[in-house]
């Protein structure tokens, strides 16, 4: 019997979405799961579509500023990665804790399409003036993932 933990995503200093998922790792450092879409409508994003059956491969760190997660249909096809622009995870009582920071990163599964997103919701958040040192972290952490997503190997590298 596989463990499951609850994801918590705030935002804000609010809950943004929470979903249970199933543990698939714990490294001590990088921690796994594996959730279907939580919604139970379409979001589509003009460059890719969540959908009822697509399952998201999540992995959250507790030393990094970000959290990949990769895309699949419900039949395995890889969609690509949606990144999130996170504080460091916390991880405490059978739950996954992490801030999101407004920033985010698309790479499609063929690594063609790579796309910065929500710069202007990130920008309107202010973080840069009540948080410079949060605010600093997160670009960083856009920056490092985009350059690492333009490699051969990609961002699959950071998951193997």
């Amino acid at each position: 019997m596989s463990e499951h933990v609850d994801v918590t995503l705030t935002k804000a200093g609010r809950t943004k979405i929470r979903y249970p998922a199933e543990l698939l790792a714990d490294t001590g450092d990088r921690i796994s799961v594996r959730a279907p879409w939580a919604a139970a409508t379409v979001r589509d994003f003009g460059f890719v579509r969540f959908e009822p059956g697509d399952v998201f491969t999540e992995h959250f760190w507790r030393e990094r500023w970000y959290a990949v997660k990769e895309v699949r249909t419900g039949e395995g096809v890889l969609k690509g990665w949606y990144c999130d622009i996170t504080r460091p995870a916390v991880v405490r009582d059978g739950e996954i804790l992490v801030e999101d920071l407004d920033l985010d990163l698309w790479v499609s599964a063929d690594g063609a399409l790579v796309l910065r997103l929500d710069e202007d919701e990130f920008e309107a958040s202010g973080l840069s003036v009540t948080d410079p040192e949060a605010a600093g972290e997160a670009v960083r952490a856009l920056d490092a993932l985009e350059r690492r997503s333009r490699t051969p190997a990609g961002l699959a590298a950071l998951l193997g």
